[in-house]
């Protein structure tokens, strides 16, 4: 079955090579008729210079194949926003979408498959660092934030670059079953399932990125006294507003609810205190802000789906 991705100057190295890369080590444990074939399109076919300065080699142009692809994808760049040649890569995927088992998008190519049409009302995400203007832009999506991948029917869409090595490895389980896609992780040095959302950025990071000064402040504010009660009468006090008319520009603005950012904070901090102390977890909820150990569970099965105990396990770094 034929791999194929879309990619253009300027596009992220690892949302090429990363699932081409899964793709081909679930290759190496299936009869070869059923193992994966390769194509990258681009505009023309020839050399094309990746956002980190390597030159690939694109197979086909957008005329040279057209049809026998099972599963296509659209990978990402620091330059989505401003492709040259845009409308021709646009329309050459809406002739493409209805011939394809398979439509997706690698990192922040959900900002130019989402210009197709293809994702109007389907559950989708992207790049954390994109997905309020991704949502912004095309209010008809469901832009779902916080995931690692999402599937609608016959559309995925991975977050952030590496990510996509999880979605293809959600694809090779799909093709191939379990056991293929485990023994694909383990040769690569990857979870089946990575545990948590978008949780590996920063809160703070995210916060850092939010276009109006009064939003960002209350932001920093927030940050700064997370083992306090913080709530959304007080967040719009201290940013000057009516609660309803900041509760709206700060989903406007952010992609997420006051509260969600406020709870979004807290199990970043929480994560920081899990990784590098072996301090107990009655205390961790109480820096971070979730009163007790049973709210603190509450919120990682629900956000992250592990529970903080065996999110300590995995990830803690302290001696």
């Amino acid at each position: 079955m034929l791999i194929a991705i879309l990619a253009f100057p300027g596009a992220q190295m690892l949302d090429i090579a990363g699932p081409l890369d899964v793709f081909h080590e679930a290759s190496r444990h299936v009869p070869p008729e059923r193992a994966y074939r390769f194509a990258l399109v681009a505009a023309k076919a020839g050399p094309l210079t990746a956002s980190n300065g390597v030159v690939l080699h694109a197979q086909y142009g957008l005329d040279d194949l057209d049809g026998g692809i099972d599963t296509l994808l659209v990978a990402g760049s620091p330059a989505i926003q401003s492709l040259p040649g845009e409308a021709e890569l646009v329309a050459w995927l809406q002739r493409q979408a209805p011939r394809v088992r398979r439509l997706g998008s690698v990192c922040s190519g959900a900002l130019l498959l989402a210009r197709t049409g293809l994702m109007d009302g389907k559950r989708v995400t992207t790049h954390w660092n994109v997905s309020a203007h991704l949502a912004r832009s095309f209010p008809c999506l469901k832009v779902q934030a916080d995931q690692i991948y999402v599937r609608d029917g016959a559309l995925y869409t991975s977050a952030g670059v590496s990510a996509g090595m999880d979605l293809a490895l959600a694809l090779v389980e799909e093709d191939h079953g379990r056991e293929v896609a485990l023994r694909t992780a383990r040769e690569l040095v990857l979870f089946l399932k990575r545990p948590g959302g978008q949780s590996q950025f920063s809160t703070h990071l995210a916060a850092q990125s939010t276009e109006r000064d009064s939003i960002r402040d209350v932001q920093a504010w927030v940050l700064e006294r997370l083992a306090e009660p913080v709530s959304i009468d007080s967040m719009a006090a201290r940013a000057g507003m009516s609660t309803r008319n900041f509760s709206r520009l700060f989903k406007q603005d952010t992609g997420m609810t006051p509260a969600e950012f406020v709870e979004s904070a807290r199990i970043d901090m929480a994560r920081r205190l899990l990784e590098d102390t072996a301090n107990p977890l009655k205390r961790i909820a109480a820096h971070s802000g979730f009163g007790n150990p049973n709210g603190l569970r509450r919120a990682f099965q629900r956000r992250l789906g592990i529970t903080p105990g065996d999110y300590r396990q995995r990830f803690r770094t302290a001696s």
